[in-house]
């Protein structure tokens, strides 16, 4: 049975967690001066054991769903742009919390923290637009 993490997975996962929230932080800062932002700058700042020797595994060039689908090439609002990065952290915090159970439960924990952390974030970032 495998007991190191998939370092490939978690290099791609941990990108897209922080581009994620990136995304949104920036919006929250720059569009919308809000305090939220500040939420979702403290959760991109996690970081992962081992960062040097998960890098070393990272394989963008030979990444074989790298092209966009039209999907991810569209968006018709700042909201749609919101929901689709939130849901991107999300999901890469998932995938975070799920490979580190191989080998270290403290990250894994703390990407499950983040992931509930985002899901509560994500209802107040939503409120706040609508009420614009």
């Amino acid at each position: 049975m495998r007991t190191n993490p998939p370092l490939r997975t978690i290099d791609a996962n941990f990108n897209r967690f922080k581009e994620g929230i990136r995304v949104v932080e920036d919006i929250l800062r720059y569009e919308l001066n809000s305090p939220l932002a500040k939420e979702l700058k403290n959760l991109r700042h996690i970081k992962i054991p081992n960062y040097l020797e998960v890098i070393k595994q990272r394989d963008a060039q030979n990444d074989i769903l790298k092209p966009s689908t039209k999907s991810e090439q569209t968006r018709k609002s700042l909201e749609d742009i919101i929901i689709s990065n939130l849901k991107r952290a999300q999901e890469s915090a998932r995938v975070l919390e799920e490979v580190y159970k191989l080998d270290d439960i403290k990250t894994s924990e703390e990407f499950k923290n983040a992931r509930y952390k985002l899901y509560t974030l994500e209802k107040e970032i939503l409120l706040l637009i609508q009420n614009i």
